[in-house]
């Protein structure tokens, strides 16, 4: 049995290569001792997407694709508002209104397609069996966040955070730091997984590793760029890490 852990729930698109083999992941993670791991559980893009082209249409403006959205994610929804903006409609005034009109549409269909990644209800399962406690982090606003996970993951994530008013969003360690303090996780065996730059950088500015979920929508390169100190193929690899199972 293990020791409590935190999770920061980062999830979006599909498969890419990994680098390292489980067994290679495992023994990584038991080299460093970890008990703590997070998820990359479930994927958003599409229903981020819809609602970020209704927003165009609405407004005249062009459509982009679902691929050109997942460069534009990542940092928080005010930042992809910004994003997919003109650049002649991006004034404060002008960005406000703009988000409030993707917010409620996103939030009315937040579930259309959004869905758990194959494999993560189980892996989820062999986790919590495991002894490790599970948490969320995400740059969604608050209410948004812990909606979604609640509605696929009923009671399974001890904590959920998403962005709160007055608090720097991901890459910033704040949010993970805090969610870490309420579940009283140890930070020598708490390990951060994210499928992107941002969530590399926030590992390592919370002084985490950073173990980069290379089925997510960024890919190796990204990840390796930014530094993660680990990759891993699949959810069942995580298992691998954490349980040193394989």
């Amino acid at each position: 049995m293990h020791d409590s852990s935190i999770i920061d729930l980062h999830c979006h698109s599909t498969a890419s290569d990994g680098t390292y083999a489980p067994k290679e992941v495992a023994a990584l993670a038991q080299k460093i001792g970890l008990s703590a791991i997070a998820l990359t559980d479930h994927d958003t893009i599409d229903d981020l997407a819809d609602a970020g082209n209704w927003v165009c249409r609405q407004n005249g403006w062009p459509e982009f694709t679902v691929e050109q959205f997942k460069h534009m994610v990542g940092n928080g929804i005010p930042r992809l508002v910004k994003r997919f903006s003109p650049e002649d409609q991006r004034t404060p005034e002008r960005l406000k209104a703009t988000l409030a009109q993707f917010t409620a549409r996103y939030d009315a269909h937040k579930e259309d397609k959004t869905c758990p990644y194959p494999g993560m209800e189980a892996t989820l399962r062999r986790l919590l069996d495991g002894g490790v406690q599970c948490g969320v982090v995400s740059n969604k606003q608050n209410d948004l966040a812990r909606a979604i996970v609640e509605h696929h993951f009923p009671g399974v994530f001890a904590r959920v955070r998403g962005a709160v008013a007055g608090c720097p969003v991901k890459p910033a360690p704040d949010g993970v730091l805090a969610l870490m303090e309420a579940m009283g996780a140890d930070p020598a065996r708490t390990l951060y997984v994210g499928d992107s730059d941002v969530d590399i950088y926030t590992a390592h500015n919370a002084k985490l590793p950073g173990c980069g979920a290379v089925w997510g929508f960024r890919g190796r390169d990204e990840l390796l760029a930014a530094g993660a100190d680990v990759l891993a193929d699949t959810p069942e690899d995580l298992v691998n890490v954490v349980l040193g199972e394989g």
